[in-house]
């Protein structure tokens, strides 16, 4: 779902659906009156009037379809997770206290389908593009509700052994996951300023390392959200700071001897960063191909996966597979 979504902004196709209808729309146009109606609609907005003037139907049919798909895999997932959960729950297989959670992660789901066309809207009237904002609100939901459920089934696992002794493991680990997201939303700032089409150098920045022109945006607060020079200066320097955490965080673990489980999934996580920093690069010096893009976006997904699976082992609580309960028969 998340690189249905990167997809969709790489291929500009954010906003070729200019209305929201949750149920009916999962219907595609299926007649030539149909299309050239959505055709219409999206030949009044800015995008259109402004930088895709003169697009055919053709042309329009391909950032249609992956918009719609976008949206399709959005509804799947409710339907396919909410009949299956109140069928279990109608049963009693569900244990009393994972109601809650997996109640919640429905909800997330239905607040990410809001702040996804929250997002969209922001993009129909003024603008040429979606706000950069609601693009990292609706990036940063979804890798929430990515972590939530892996949460959920780490739980699920064999139980894990009492931690003990100092927690300064957890607080590290902790800091490193928090750097992987703060990273993650920087990169969809990154996308919603266009920012990685620009300054395709590297290590340097028209010729230094910190280049003129990082505050000329007024006001100045607002160079690392809409200046894009600083944008991708930022992107670059906390791309930085998560590999030397990671790095740290491995040799730090290794020379302590901790638990060897833990100095692993260390060591796991610096690899996934020192990739995911190669595949950064590699995007920005070609600027950007859509298959490059994608696997810089599932090389975020991957290594925040693992930096949270590695926060989650450094906590050590003991976490047995919960027992169903079967409802007593009639």
């Amino acid at each position: 779902m998340i690189l249905v979504g990167g997809a969709t902004r790489l291929t500009d196709s954010g906003l070729s659906i200019t209305e929201w209808k949750p149920v009916t729309g999962i219907v595609p146009p299926l007649s030539d009156s149909a299309w050239q109606d959505a055709f219409d609609a999206y030949q009044k907005i800015p995008e259109y009037l402004e930088r895709k003037r003169g697009m055919t139907l053709a042309e329009f049919k391909t950032i249609y379809w992956w918009e719609w798909a976008h949206r399709f895999l959005g509804r799947m997932i409710g339907i396919v997770f909410l009949f299956p959960f109140v069928a279990f729950w109608a049963a009693g297989y569900i244990p009393s206290g994972w109601l809650p959670r997996l109640a919640g992660l429905f909800v997330l789901g239905g607040l990410q389908g809001a702040v996804g066309w929250y997002m969209v809207k922001s993009g129909l009237i003024t603008r040429v593009d979606v706000s950069q904002y609601r693009l990292a609100a609706h990036l940063g939901i979804a890798i929430a509700i990515l972590g939530y459920t892996l949460w959920l089934i780490f739980d699920l696992g064999e139980s894990r052994r009492s931690a003990g002794g100092s927690r300064v493991p957890a607080w590290v680990a902790a800091s490193v996951l928090a750097l992987v997201y703060l990273q993650i939303l920087a990169g969809a700032i990154v996308a919603g300023t266009d920012a990685g089409f620009g300054y395709n150098t590297w290590p340097l920045i028209n010729g230094a390392f910190v280049p003129d022109g990082l505050g000329d945006a007024q006001p100045r607060f607002l160079n690392p959200f809409e200046n894009p020079l600083t944008v991708q200066f930022d992107h670059r320097m906390l791309g930085y700071t998560v590999v030397l955490a990671t790095i740290a965080q491995a040799a730090w673990l290794a020379l302590r001897r901790k638990q060897p489980e833990l100095v692993t999934s260390a060591f796991i996580v610096m690899c996934f960063a020192l990739l995911q920093a190669t595949l950064g690069v590699w995007t920005l010096l070609l600027r950007v191909p859509i298959p490059l893009g994608l696997a810089h976006q599932a090389g975020a997904v991957v290594l925040f996966g693992a930096s949270l699976h590695h926060f989650w082992l450094t906590l050590g609580r003991t976490a047995p597979t919960p027992e169903p309960h079967v409802a007593a028969s009639a």
